[in-house]
């Protein structure tokens, strides 16, 4: 997500941020955290830090932040940042990015609806426009896109997250991971 962001103008990309909820993608195609594989935990807690100091992103984790990442449910964060996508979607990348801020590098909850708010707030939204998104969580209206935009992620063969879909050419191409920017740098030319 940083990087993308940092890279968006530089590339000269279209950046569209689409919510997608990760545990409807590994319920779907039986994927299962990398983290419940010890060897893997182990070597992504490496492969996390080599990230951050490489793209210069404030990723902090330890062995300890996979338990607290395995009970964090997201669900009503996107359905938040799938609402205000539905009313005020100039809103996105920095609501998204906040989001990311206070659960990868503050270690702080994204679940509860006070910090739900308190993330909605410092990415610029009025009171008003948080309310109003948040009461719009449970309609039926915006679980439906969030759902449609999870089938859609799905259609293009994603299985977790992140997930990104350049389309190039006419053609879609699915990246995987954080550690796959050269790889799409590359499609798209860059």
């Amino acid at each position: 997500l940083q990087v993308l962001c940092r890279y968006q103008h530089i590339w000269n990309i279209d950046l569209r941020f689409r919510p997608g909820f990760l545990g409807g993608l590994m319920q779907k195609t039986g994927n299962k955290p990398p983290a419940m594989l010890p060897k893997r935990a182990e070597y992504l807690l490496k492969d996390i830090k080599r990230m951050a100091k490489y793209y210069q992103v404030p990723v902090s984790i330890s062995g300890d932040d996979f338990q607290r990442i395995l009970r964090t449910s997201s669900l009503a964060a996107m359905r938040f940042i799938t609402a205000i996508d539905m009313t005020q979607p100039q809103y996105l990348e920095p609501l998204s990015r906040e989001f990311w801020i206070r659960f990868w590098s503050q270690h702080e909850d994204i679940s509860e609806p006070e910090n739900i708010l308190t993330v909605a707030q410092k990415a610029g939204l009025s009171p008003e426009l948080s309310q109003k998104a948040f009461e719009m969580i449970s309609s039926p209206k915006v679980k439906d896109r969030l759902k449609e935009t999870t089938d859609e992620a799905l259609k293009y063969g994603a299985f977790g997250m992140p997930a990104v879909v350049a389309h190039y050419n006419g053609e879609p191409h699915l990246f995987f991971g954080s550690d796959r920017l050269e790889l799409l740098s590359s499609v798209i030319g860059e």
